[in-house]
């Protein structure tokens, strides 16, 4: 079948795609009274949800505990143990571990008071529950996230044990096990700590929220807008992946699903225009991954950074607010620059969809996100938010017949907001395992002033020590643990060095996103690979260029504070944007060997340098970039002239 008559639906299964780029979604798809046992236990985890949000949470522990036993429960039962396993029946085995899996955290449900009676003091019973707890979350996490955080999480209960045996400043006093599962699983500083609490409050209405705007259509409609707005413009289709994702980023907290969910519509109108299939499996990888920077939901770690920075959710949204902008923006650049470079027109405007009509039909589906902004901005907790947000989501649907859901597909949303949720779970609860091991010996500070003695106790040395940390936890840890991880032992690093707090826990948290676009394990470049055909390593290349604005945003925001908004004024953030923005451009066009014409490899490198001195925040620095862009731009305007 050839481009020109290339129809998604033909040869593109999403469930199947999925399964194969996402480990969260290959789970087992289960028909009969298997099944129904199944979508019972995820709706009522939802139900369970929703009531605790209305009526108040329950103690801390309790609330934590119950959360994770319906993720446990839930893994088991559709995450098989062996991946050769068939995912259309139940393996007895996984049922019987199911089971298991649950009685650890009922045990603290159930004993709560007996617990706190007797805090500190492991009995026999607690340490096999305790210990048998950890190693079934572990599981869980080998099941549905992957065997990188195992490992991760095994390193640092390894080092809490050699500690007596280590040399030099990474040694320390040691654990018994008792202490150990005690500290893990029986307080609120390991499995029960602060990322299991986050998600079992409202990281889950958030993405119980993003399940009820997939049932209404929010999707196509985000599609059909873009389209709109952005097809006819020189090489439109990528112009309308970026744009798409962009607005699907604003519900979707997943790199790769948020590519199934555009891609497979996007990737295929680029090729046919004319793209390169691997620029065209780059551009939506890029523009997708970026949909976890971009408020107001910016995937499950941006919660966690509210409680671990200690501020409300609201200013993490409007920190974010402008760099993810100019994240979008670099790669439109990059998009644009090379629609140019290689001639590529838009789509004709009398093939494309109305603004108007798409409005007039769809337009009330926006309803909730307008809402779910309008409540964090007027102080409403993130909790009150989703749970409204969800309600005017359902109701929003019913205005007109072309979009109402119904009752079926309400129960459907509760069913899939619930598995959606299981990677976040686990992902928090071996997560917690990891905090607790650190605060149990140390070893943040440890890490600490060892990462400050490499850099020399400077600045920017150490910023590249994080940032390279933090893309290679990127690569095989989920987004949500990574951020744990590296906020816990790399943010207070620098703020250390004197960086604000809310821009350290930033930097860490950008660089932990990119990595979905990093080679050589770049998730969200191969999903895009998968679907243009093409080469995976050389997507992920192309992905990392058009993403270049994400390598150097996060340096920004550090040296600049002003861009998250942190003690500025507006003045200070108009210059820091437009400076920011010539510079990316000038870089994108020095990658991309594109402005006004072809560039020589002396403008090239004109431009690269010259980008990156404007992207410095600093005067002297802005006017020697800004000369040699100046260069840059007559030498290469003397062969051509930039069209828009």
């Amino acid at each position: 079948m050839t481009d020109r008559n290339y129809k998604p639906q033909d040869q593109f299964n999403i469930d199947q795609f999925m399964a194969k780029y996402d480990r969260e979604s290959d789970f087992r798809r289960i028909s009969g009274l298997g099944g129904i046992a199944i979508a019972v236990i995820a709706v009522a985890f939802s139900l369970f949800q929703l009531y605790t949000a209305v009526f108040g949470v329950l103690d801390a522990q309790i609330q934590r505990a119950v959360h994770l036993s319906f993720g446990l429960a839930l893994v088991y039962l559709l995450y098989p143990a062996r991946k050769s396993w068939p995912r259309n029946r139940l393996h007895w085995f996984d049922g019987l571990l199911a089971i298991l899996a649950v009685a650890g955290p009922l045990y603290i449900v159930i004993f709560y008071k007996d617990l706190i009676m007797r805090a500190g003091i492991v009995t026999p019973a607690d340490m096999l529950v305790g210990t048998l707890g950890i190693l079934f979350v572990m599981e869980a996490a080998r099941r549905v996230v992957g065997w990188p955080i195992v490992i991760v999480a095994a390193l640092f209960l390894g080092y809490a044990f050699a500690g007596p045996y280590l040399p030099g400043a990474f040694a320390h006093q040691g654990t018994t096990l008792s202490g150990l599962v005690g500290h893990l699983f029986y307080t609120t500083e390991g499995v029960f700590g602060i990322p299991l609490g986050v998600s079992a409050t409202f990281i889950f209405l958030f993405i119980l929220f993003g399940a009820y705007l997939e049932k209404t259509g929010l999707g196509k409609f985000f599609i059909d807008l873009a389209n709109a707005i952005a097809g006819w413009a020189s090489g439109g289709p990528a112009k309308v992946a970026v744009l798409s994702s962009g607005l699907m980023g604003t519900v979707s907290g997943s790199s790769v699903g948020n590519v199934a969910g555009t891609g497979s519509l996007t990737i295929p109108m680029m090729k046919k225009l004319g793209y390169r299939p691997e620029f065209a499996g780059a551009v939506e990888a890029a523009a997708s991954t970026g949909g976890q920077l971009m408020p107001p939901i910016m995937g499950a770690a941006a919660f966690l950074m509210a409680e671990m920075v200690g501020t409300p959710y609201v200013n993490i949204v409007k920190a974010a607010a402008i760099p993810a902008l100019l994240y979008f923006t670099g790669i439109w650049i990059g998009v644009h620059l090379e629609a140019r470079k290689t001639g590529l027109k838009g789509i004709p405007r009398d093939q494309l969809p109305k603004i108007g009509s798409i409005l007039a039909e769809r337009g009330h589906l926006a309803i909730p996100l307008v809402a779910i902004v309008y409540l964090l901005v007027s102080g409403r907790s993130p909790m009150n938010a989703a749970l409204w947000a969800i309600a005017l989501a359902i109701g929003a649907s019913m205005l007109r017949s072309s979009t109402r859901i119904s009752l079926k597909d309400i129960v459907k949303g509760l069913e899939e907001g619930a598995r959606s949720a299981l990677g976040v779970v686990i992902a928090c609860a071996t997560a917690g395992i990891i905090i607790g091991v650190v605060t149990k010996t140390g070893l943040g500070l440890k890490l600490g002033s060892a990462l400050i003695d490499l850099a020399g106790g400077q600045l920017l040395p150490t910023l590249f020590f994080t940032m390279i940390t933090s893309i290679i936890l990127g690569m095989g840890v989920p987004t949500t643990a990574n951020y744990v991880i590296t906020s816990t032992i790399a943010a207070p690093i620098l703020v250390q060095l004197g960086v604000p707090v809310l821009a350290a826990h930033m930097f860490v948290f950008y660089f932990g996103i990119i990595a979905d676009v990093t080679p050589p394990v770049a998730l969200a470049a191969f999903a895009g690979a998968g679907i243009a055909k093409s080469n995976p390593m050389k997507t992920g290349v192309e992905a990392s260029k058009l993403a270049v604005a994400a390598f150097l945003i996060p340096y920004i925001f550090v040296l600049s504070p002003s861009l998250l908004l942190i003690n500025t004024t507006l003045p200070k953030v108009l210059l820091m944007m437009t400076t920011s923005l010539i510079g990316m451009t000038a870089v994108a066009a020095g990658i991309s060997g594109y402005l006004i014409a072809q560039a020589s490899r002396a403008e090239r490198i004109l431009f690269f340098v010259g980008g990156l001195l404007m992207i410095d925040p600093n005067p002297v620095t802005d006017l020697v970039g800004l000369g040699l862009l100046v260069i840059a731009y007559i030498l290469n305007s003397s062969r051509g002239r930039f069209l828009t």
